[in-house]
């Protein structure tokens, strides 16, 4: 538990985590070992119940962050602070970038890792873990929700920017564009917020 500890600590003086990451990691290693002894002394049918497809005991409220590998972080970072209005919270310097999306969560963006050969090899699994299996899903696009939305304005915007807007409307409330950014990736870019949902 000590060394978990002290490479959080580590991790966010070096600017890899944030204070709140930090603090969300610290609480959960200081009830990681209560919930570990809880489990061990739940009875069988509650671990059937869940492979069952019993639903677990709480609700998602948060996007705390979500994690992109590209070719050139500082590239990325720039497109996304400059076309979406994220702000770059923290910047290594050298292969990650940290963003916040508003107040709706945060992202970090880091160059991906090189194919065996070609730098430094994967990172191996986290010590007392499975190995990583093969990734054989994909996430197609995200969709985040701008305000204000003009749809001729935000198309105006997207094509002065020389991204080659693609609409997708649905129906007569639901308005976007999908356009890709520096890496290929489809960001989609929609009339939808909390208070439009």
């Amino acid at each position: 538990m000590e060394g978990l500890i002290a490479k959080l600590l580590g991790d966010f003086e070096d600017g890899k985590m944030s204070r709140r990451q930090l603090i969300q990691s610290l609480a959960l290693c200081a009830t990681a070992p209560a919930a570990v002894a809880s489990a061990a002394q739940a009875p069988a049918a509650s671990t059937a119940a869940a492979a069952a497809g019993a639903p677990a005991p709480w609700k998602t409220v948060w996007l705390d962050h979500i994690s992109y590998s590209v070719a050139d972080y500082k590239k990325s970072a720039a497109f996304y602070s400059n076309l979406m209005g994220w702000t770059i919270r923290n910047d290594n310097g050298t292969n990650q970038a940290t963003l916040d999306i508003g107040d709706v969560g945060g992202i970090i963006i880091r160059n991906s890792r090189r194919p065996a050969g070609d730098g430094p090899a994967p990172a191996a699994a986290q010590p007392g873990q499975p190995p990583r299996p093969p990734v054989t899903g994909v996430i197609n696009h995200i969709s985040y929700g701008v305000t204000p939305w003009n749809t001729d304005a935000v198309k105006a915007e997207l094509e002065r920017r020389g991204l080659n807007p693609r609409p997708d409307m649905v129906g007569d409330n639901f308005k976007s564009f999908h356009v890709f950014d520096p890496d290929g990736w489809d960001l989609q870019i929609s009339n939808k917020t909390s208070n439009t949902r």
